[in-house]
């Protein structure tokens, strides 16, 4: 009884899923012969070309995809993804959307917004509508060549092969359709809640510690350096500073730490995954984690 709840939002999550998948596809790109990257565009480039419908031809062209997934990625994920794959096949021949618009560039930015947006949410729900993540898994695994990779060269040969059969402006297009999926996809996954990374290398150390302290309120690991080089010469035990700030922070950050000391050294590098610890989050009610004011105290900081 206990994961009936989960499971319902799961089912809904991924029908949502599916239906913003078929707008994407339905109301924008297929009516106007856009493609986009992966399983999907392979199958909306063999519908061009042999007239089949793409309802045939998408869970067709996903059998070798999930044959992979099924020795390479839980099984459970497989099965997921043909369901989903299967009904969105249902759905895409079933549905009766008219084209929205005719602006090109309409079609290329919203076409990839609504693919995206359900491509992002049926991967968060354990499921896969486009089967070139399975294979670039399948090749990470076998020789080390990261998944972004894999699919990035996939589709480099999917839209030349489009570019031979068909004008360069609607492979152009689809160039755009594809960028504007995966930057969808990505803000799905990872959130609006965006992080970075903070290096700080100052002669200051102490001080711009109790700024980041008092200021921004912020959590930080200081690194013990045993000697540096830089355009003040050879400085030797140095406190360095690491932080994680919300990138929303980051220029408030970067004004208190130039008003401590205008020449330190930082390096920002982006954040993929982080958890725990004093973050900062604006897309959330729950009360959030605070340093202890002892800490101001212990640091010498009059609050």
């Amino acid at each position: 009884m206990r994961f009936k709840p989960i499971l319902f939002w799961e089912i809904l999550q991924l029908s949502l899923a599916i239906f913003l998948a078929s707008i994407g596809l339905k109301a924008f790109l297929l009516p106007n012969g856009f493609l986009d990257g992966g399983v999907t565009g392979i199958s909306i480039l063999l519908n061009k070309t042999t007239g089949i419908e793409i309802s045939l031809i998408l869970p067709i062209i996903s059998i070798p995809f999930f044959i992979i997934g099924w020795f390479t990625v839980s099984k459970r994920i497989v099965i997921r993804s043909v369901i989903s794959v299967l009904i969105l096949s249902l759905v895409i021949h079933f549905e009766n959307f008219q084209s929205i618009t005719d602006d090109k560039l309409l079609i290329s930015i919203f076409g990839g917004l609504f693919l995206g947006a359900g491509i992002g949410l049926a991967i968060k729900t354990g499921a896969v509508l486009d089967g070139s993540e399975i294979l670039g898994i399948f090749v990470n695994e076998r020789s080390g060549i990261s998944i972004g990779l894999v699919i990035f060269w996939f589709n480099v040969v999917l839209f030349l092969l489009a570019g031979i059969l068909f004008s360069m402006e609607v492979v152009m297009y689809s160039v755009l359709t594809y960028i504007i999926t995966a930057k969808t996809v990505d803000l799905i996954l990872e959130g609006f809640e965006d992080y970075v990374g903070l290096m700080v290398v100052t002669s200051r150390s102490k001080e711009m510690q109790k700024a980041l302290l008092k200021d921004i309120g912020q959590g930080m690991t200081i690194y013990q350096g045993s000697r540096g080089y830089g355009s003040q010469g050879e400085k030797q035990d140095l406190e360095i500073i690491h932080t994680v700030v919300n990138r929303i922070d980051t220029k408030k950050v970067y004004r208190v730490l130039k008003t401590v000391d205008k020449d330190a050294f930082i390096i920002e590098f982006d954040v993929n995954k982080v958890s725990g610890g004093v973050l900062r989050k604006y897309l959330t009610r729950r009360k959030q984690r605070q340093l202890s004011p002892s800490l101001f105290h212990e640091n010498g900081i009059e609050v």
